[in-house]
């Protein structure tokens, strides 16, 4: 499992009507704690595999699901979990902290 690019047109589709728990990453090629907090998500990709769908926003080019989702800060990780916001953390977050909400989910 890696994570997914998700894009304006299949945020719905992707995220809200997803069938399992959707960790969305929205990121910029320019924000450095964004290209930290990468190769974390992809290895917890791997842990989830089948359990919790890992996506990536890039909000260079995904101005709708940036507005749509009130982002002003990156990296911002939403954990959504049928099709409603359950958590949310701005900055780069500790794998820790990530496990620890998703094995709670």
């Amino acid at each position: 499992m890696t994570v997914t690019a998700v894009t304006d047109a299949t945020f719905t589709a992707e995220v809200l009507e997803s069938p399992i728990p959707v960790v969305v990453d929205f990121w910029a090629d320019w924000c450095v704690p964004c290209k930290q907090l990468t190769p974390i998500l992809e290895e917890l990709s791997e842990t989830y595999a089948g359990q919790v769908k890992f996506v990536s926003v890039d909000t260079n080019e995904n101005l709708e699901a940036m507005a749509a989702n009130d982002i002003r800060t990156l990296p911002t990780v939403y954990i959504f979990s049928q099709g409603q916001l359950v958590e949310s953390f701005l900055g780069a977050v500790p794998k820790s902290k990530l496990r620890s909400v998703l094995d709670s989910l």
